[in-house]
């Protein structure tokens, strides 16, 4: 009924199943791999280790630097990442990625035009020490050194998760003597000169030419760097 275009509502109702249930099974409904790892914060462990899933966590933070907020409730600290309701694959990643992490339940919060991914866990605050109060923009974005070591090293998956909060990849169209061409372009918009500087330096890591069309917006366009760009981000599904 979700590929056909029925409404979310609709699905719940016709099926008189809670909304949650009917989330689970869209964007979350896998088999649960049983992971040894402790269960105990990574860089609160005596003595600390290496983030579990590095792979996931780089993904996590680009998504978290875009389009995601962490809030400190009086019980447990709250990750939420806001997805357009359109792409049910980059939900069922974020929620993927937020397991891989430390999350021990994800949940999913539909509304007008968006899902929102949501988890609770007392150690969000370790793994993204950016959080604040107000705009990521008012503020410095500084990352961690174990931070950077993870983006040096995984810059892909970094990029991936930019990309799919504040990016687009579009057929661009130009007229030339009078004929119009299409050719794909990516781009990427954010009001952090902080994260936009952290995106240029993955895409330079990856050897992908960019320029500033303005201070906030950053653009691929050449046919080799989209194609290259293609191999770690590509369309939103």
């Amino acid at each position: 009924m979700h590929a056909a275009g029925v409404p979310f509502t609709d699905i719940c109702r016709r099926l008189g199943l809670s909304r949650n249930t009917v989330a689970y099974w869209l964007y979350s409904g896998r088999e649960r791999s049983i992971r040894t790892r402790s269960e105990r914060c990574p860089l609160c462990a005596r003595p600390p280790r290496p983030i579990d899933d590095p792979f996931a966590y780089a993904y996590l933070l680009g998504q978290y630097l875009g389009d995601g907020h962490l809030l400190m409730t009086r019980k447990v600290p709250l990750l939420t990442v806001t997805c357009d309701s359109r792409y049910p694959g980059l939900v069922h990643d974020v929620g993927t990625a937020m397991e891989m992490c430390g999350a021990t339940t994800v949940g999913y919060q539909e509304r007008t035009g968006c899902i929102t991914v949501r988890a609770q866990w007392k150690h969000w605050p370790c793994l993204f020490p950016q959080y604040g109060v107000g705009k990521k923009q008012d503020r410095k974005i500084v990352l961690a050194e174990w931070q950077n070591a993870i983006v040096e090293r995984h810059p892909d998956r970094f990029v991936r998760g930019l990309f799919h909060s504040d990016g687009s990849r579009f057929e661009n169209r130009v007229q030339r003597h009078g004929k119009a061409y299409l050719y794909p372009r990516y781009m990427f918009v954010n009001e952090s000169l902080d994260i936009m500087e952290l995106c240029q330096e993955s895409l330079d890591r990856l050897g992908i030419a960019w320029r500033m069309c303005r201070p906030n917006m950053l653009s691929v366009a050449r046919r080799d760097d989209v194609a290259e760009l293609d191999r770690h981000v590509g369309p939103k599904w």
